[in-house]
């Protein structure tokens, strides 16, 4: 089954789910609505959009030298750093560092990096126990799924859903859609495992290169009890994290639960810039950071794809996709759904491999007016469409014009020279509307929900000449 087969089932079997595309709409009329409560100053929001997209900018300039700097500060800091360029490799570096600590229990809080590179099935398949703190990221284990959404992961499940995993999973959980009862439920079972865990796995939100300092932006309490309760932290964050100093960090921090969730600031804000000290009363012993290349390095090497990487994972775009709010986002069948989805994961697994998540867009633009970093998400979505069908060998992104068509692009080639002719335009024009019923009543999926268009009888020219219009 091709790619644009599997894409379309998914859609469809989305589309199906009358009870999930009420959750989602639900839930993203909420975020939208938060949104935009917490910016009524739309000239206040484009000074802070544009102070944050300069920061994003400025780093990801200058990201060779900041990571070597970054790099400097962490191990003076008593952080040992660690680089991997493929999936595979930063998952055999954290089995190493679990297997030189003894740890066989590891708690994890919330980390799209994570996901994208299928840390948690690696570490099972190794005999290893692996626990997600975040609440959300704990409800779609227990259901055997991925994440639906890169900041709310089950925002695909109403109340009812989750009582019933959570008493599927603990018997004496009783069944209640008392969402402060389950949360409660939940908190009492992932405390025990903090307790028990021998190491803690974690994301990170902004690398400061000039401290040498770890941020990490959550709402529960969960990462900061994986980051200081087990012996051993281990944070696996992408490259294109860094910043270039810790002043940095509160441009980028005013706008990040603003534009996710509607609020002002986050519960927690933790900042980790070395294991535990001598005297200290918590923290872990040993910390190490994991940097992951994974195609992001091709990615910054193309001056307008790099705009890619300025992005912070706030989510706004999926929030106000009409696509996405349709279909939710296990019809992608990605790590990053929505708008920025379409522009990350084709650069990252290669056109041939998920190039049709591109066509899962209306070029509406809503994505690229609430980027609080400014990404041209609109922009780069048609980027990577004409790099489907027109890229070669020299194009930035793997598998670029493996989506191209003989026949359809021979009929845009003909359709081309028609248009170039004007005799030979008006000629065919002519011959058209006199065949114009003999166009058929079904067109494939266009007129799936649509009625068939109908040609017009005479053309334009000819309709002109019948109205009396005469030319100066």
């Amino acid at each position: 089954m091709n790619q644009s087969v599997e894409f379309h089932a998914r859609i469809q079997q989305a589309l199906d789910n009358a009870q999930g595309r009420q959750n989602f709409r639900s839930a993203m009329d909420g975020f939208r609505d938060k949104r935009a409560a917490q910016f009524p100053d739309e000239h206040c929001l484009c000074e802070q959009r544009a102070l944050a997209r300069t920061v994003r900018g400025n780093a990801l300039r200058r990201l060779p030298d900041l990571l070597e700097q970054l790099e400097q500060n962490l191990e003076r800091n008593g952080i040992r750093v660690h680089w991997a360029e493929t999936p595979e490799e930063a998952n055999r570096k954290v089995q190493e560092l679990l297997k030189a600590q003894g740890a066989t229990r590891v708690v994890k809080g919330k980390s799209m990096v994570t996901e994208e590179i299928g840390l948690n099935h690696h570490l099972e398949q190794n005999g290893f126990e692996v626990l997600e703190s975040d609440l959300g990221e704990f409800i779609i284990q227990l259901a055997g799924e991925t994440p639906s959404h890169i900041v709310v992961p089950a925002v695909h499940k109403n109340r009812h859903e989750i009582a019933a995993l959570l008493h599927r999973y603990d018997p004496n959980i009783p069944l209640t859609d008392d969402v402060d009862r389950m949360t409660q439920e939940a908190r009492r079972i992932l405390r025990e495992k903090f307790e028990q865990a021998d190491a803690g796995i974690s994301g990170v939100n902004f690398a400061v290169a000039e401290t040498g300092t770890l941020c990490l932006v959550e709402n529960e309490g969960n990462g900061r009890m994986c980051t200081a309760v087990p012996p051993l932290h281990i944070a696996i964050t992408g490259i294109e994290k860094v910043v270039e100093k810790l002043s940095d960090v509160p441009h980028l921090l005013r706008l990040l639960p603003r534009s996710a969730t509607g609020q002002p600031i986050t519960t927690y804000f933790n900042m980790i810039s070395a294991p535990r000290k001598p005297g200290e009363q918590d923290g872990p012993e040993s910390v190490h950071l994991i940097l992951l290349d994974n195609g992001r390095s091709r990615i910054h090497a193309d001056e307008t794809f790099r705009q890619t990487l300025q992005c912070i994972r706030c989510g706004a775009c999926i929030n106000h996709c009409p696509v996405y709010v349709q279909v939710g986002g296990h019809a992608y069948g990605t790590t990053y759904p929505g708008p920025i989805g379409c522009v990350l994961e084709p650069q990252r697994l290669g056109i041939d491999q998920i190039g049709t998540l591109a066509s899962a867009c209306t070029l509406c633009g809503a994505c690229g007016e609430v980027c609080p970093v400014g990404i041209p998400l609109p922009k780069l979505i048609n980027r990577i469409r004409a790099e489907s069908v027109q890229g070669g060998a020299d194009s930035p992104v793997r598998g670029a014009g493996s989506l191209r068509r003989g026949p359809e692009a021979l009929v845009w080639k003909l359709w081309a020279g028609i248009h170039a002719r004007p005799a030979l335009y008006r000629l065919t024009t002519r011959l058209i509307s006199r065949m114009s019923g003999l166009l058929p009543n079904r067109l494939g999926p266009w007129t799936r929900y649509r009625s068939a268009p109908r040609l017009a009888t005479s053309t334009l020219h000819e309709w002109v000449k019948q109205q009396g219009y005469q030319g100066e």
